[in-house]
């Protein structure tokens, strides 16, 4: 094998030579004399976009059961033409084709044209349209879903039958459970902290910054480094929600047998949507923030008040609160 030396000035002439082939470059900008100039119509549906957060081309899909279009101009209904109208049904896809200003209209002086498809369009209000319509988007979707006034109330009623289900069948055997009878882990505390954080950064944006939110509602991202402060730190944290989550069911799994962590995840889950409706609405009248500063110190105050062994069975290595039979393997451990 041959041996290369590079001596002191090798490196200096190296790096010289590297520094001088990056320096070299420059990018140069284009450069333009001429102001770039719009429209009227493209100016007004800029302004428009500011503030209702779409304009032509955005892409609806119908949420409630049917929506009604005018075929004619908003002109004909507005002075009592003779008009006729078209019904567009559940999950149909709309493109918003134009957007009309008419000042002397009492009832909603903004007017959208939707198209159905390349031959049907129709007109309608955009108080009665952005009630019946959702975004095409997944994201948007889903905090339409859960936004919805009905659908709150339905989880409401289910959170707490399921919540009191599962919590008299823990107290019966006597199992698991994050707070009251908690396993030596600390990450089911972390995600009813995230989950309760969480729900109160989601109402403080709705009451401090609806059209943030708005804005978030229709143009919606998971990157959190692409939108402002206070939208970023929420995905951050449901990021950390879904992160913690999977680190959970991980350590649960290797403190409890089967059957038993299947029955703590159920009580955990429980007490989570329990957090999130609590939070999400007591939030909205200013109560949320003292809940949240009472949670966090009973939480904290549970964990630290338990005493944690950090035993493990020398044959699976599960993690033991006592000396004595492992309940994954049945060794004795002295």
């Amino acid at each position: 094998m041959r041996n290369v030396i590079i001596t002191r000035n090798s490196y200096l002439v190296v790096l010289s030579m590297f520094l001088l082939l990056t320096s070299c470059y420059h990018k140069h900008e284009r450069k333009t004399s001429d102001a770039v100039t719009y429209t009227e119509e493209q100016l007004d549906s800029i302004s428009f976009s500011g503030t209702h957060h779409y304009t032509n081309n955005y892409n609806f899909v119908v949420k409630a059961d049917s929506l009604v279009l005018l075929k004619q101009q908003p002109e004909e209904k507005l002075n009592s033409l003779m008009t006729d109208s078209f019904v567009v049904m559940k999950n149909d896809p709309l493109v918003v084709a134009d957007i009309r200003i008419i000042p002397t209209d009492s009832i909603d002086s903004v007017w959208v044209q939707l198209a159905r498809d390349q031959f049907t369009f129709g007109w309608i209000h955009e108080t009665t349209l952005l009630d019946k319509v959702v975004p095409d988007d997944p994201i948007s979707q889903f905090i339409s879903t859960f936004s919805d006034v009905h659908m709150l109330i339905f989880l409401i009623i289910i959170v707490v039958i399921g919540a009191v289900y599962v919590f008299r069948m823990i107290r019966s055997r006597n199992a698991k459970l994050v707070h009251f009878n908690d396993i030596d882990s600390f990450y089911p505390t972390a995600l009813v902290l995230l989950v309760a954080s969480s729900a109160t950064l989601y109402a403080s944006i709705q009451v401090f910054a609806p059209d943030m939110w708005r804005h978030f509602y229709y143009h919606p991202t998971l990157n959190p480094f692409i939108v402002p402060t206070l939208l970023s730190i929420f995905l951050v944290s449901v990021w950390a929600i879904l992160i913690v989550g999977l680190a959970t069911v991980d350590d649960v799994r290797h403190h409890l047998p089967i059957g038993d962590a299947v029955l703590y995840l159920f009580g955990l889950a429980a007490i989570c949507a329990v957090d999130y409706i609590v939070f999400s609405v007591f939030t909205l009248y200013y109560i949320g923030y003292v809940l949240l500063v009472f949670y966090f110190y009973f939480s904290i105050k549970v964990y630290l008040s338990r005493s944690h062994t950090g035993l493990m069975c020398g044959n699976c290595g599960a993690k033991l609160e006592k000396k004595g039979k492992c309940p994954f393997c049945g060794t004795e451990n002295l």
